[in-house]
């Protein structure tokens, strides 16, 4: 990969990310929602998939690290909080598509029986795998590449991304506090510091929500997935299967690509396939996080860490 300067971007990506049209501006506060959501995103403080775009989450995020910074809790992109967000890199970047990545692609099966017979339930699409590798929403990524054509996407081509794919997780993890209502996971220091900050799905009965303290039982990359009938009544497939099954690894795992399990049978903290869905829809009873986010968080939870859930 390499840093972006002005040439060979859209009009539109100019102007969400001006820090592009010279590198000697930096560092410099964020301007654009594009700048606000990737560099938030840097920090440890998720705002979901990158799209450019303000939103509740975006919000949710900003009210994280304000609290972090001990800034008023606005939820917007203040004069205080501008200069807490100071740009030290460009926002854009380039990735080139690679024959191994292309080869890792392979369609997803739609049954359950089928999923369960893949040796991996891997990406299905570029823009799905490369979206995912760099936390941005596929419309942005399409917004970013007009010109791309990603049902034909070659080996050598070059595509405009978000400069980031790893967020860096400042201070030491003590606990996690889940807020069911705002529907907000964050991971706290001793001193009750906000160090990270992600959007999570709840479960979508209000008697599958377990309130008070749990704890982190075990956690693991690319885990596989029980299929249990018994927990899909509403899957035709599930009422005649008459069995479970087991699902293979990988980001279209049921569990995304990380599983943080905690002290009530059957209740974890886990990826998702569906990023773009985190916090606007309802999971079965597990909290559920983009894979991005659930594998940060994974870098810093122990055996024994507390999990607060609040209403």
């Amino acid at each position: 990969m390499r840093c972006l300067l002005a040439f060979g971007l859209s009009a539109w990506a100019r102007a969400q990310a001006p820090a592009l049209v010279s590198e000697s501006a930096l560092p410099r506060a964020v301007e654009t929602a594009l700048e606000t959501q990737i560099e938030l995103h840097r920090r440890g403080f998720s705002c979901g998939a990158i799209d450019g775009v303000t939103g509740a989450q975006t919000a949710a995020a900003l009210r994280g690290i304000q609290r972090a910074a001990g800034l008023r809790e606005s939820g917007l992109l203040d004069e205080p909080t501008q200069e807490l967000l100071q740009l030290t890199e460009p926002v854009l970047t380039t990735y080139t598509v690679t024959a191994e990545g292309l080869a890792e692609l392979r369609p997803v099966p739609t049954t359950w029986l089928e999923k369960s017979q893949q040796p991996v339930l891997a990406f299905a699409t570029a823009l799905e795998q490369i979206a995912e590798r760099f936390r941005a929403h596929p419309r942005l990524l399409q917004r970013l590449n007009p010109e791309v054509d990603w049902t034909a996407l070659a080996e050598g081509a070059v595509i405009t991304v978000p400069a980031v794919e790893r967020a860096t997780v400042t201070g030491r993890a003590s606990h996690i506090t889940i807020r069911l209502e705002a529907r907000e996971l964050e991971l706290e220091d001793a001193d009750g510091r906000v160090i990270a900050h992600f959007p999570v799905s709840i479960a979508r009965m209000a008697e599958k929500r377990p309130l008070g303290e749990l704890h982190v039982t075990v956690a693991i990359t690319d885990p596989n997935y029980t299929f249990d009938p018994v927990v899909f009544p509403e899957s035709a497939e599930a009422k005649t299967l008459g069995r479970k099954l087991i699902i293979p690894p990988g980001p279209n795992n049921p569990v995304g690509r990380a599983w943080i399990g905690l002290d009530r049978s059957g209740y974890g903290i886990h990826g998702t396939p569906d990023p773009e869905k985190v916090g606007r829809t309802e999971s079965h009873g597990c909290f559920r996080l983009a894979n991005w986010d659930a594998l940060t968080l994974l870098r810093h939870v122990f055996v024994g860490m507390r999990v607060a859930v609040e209403p």
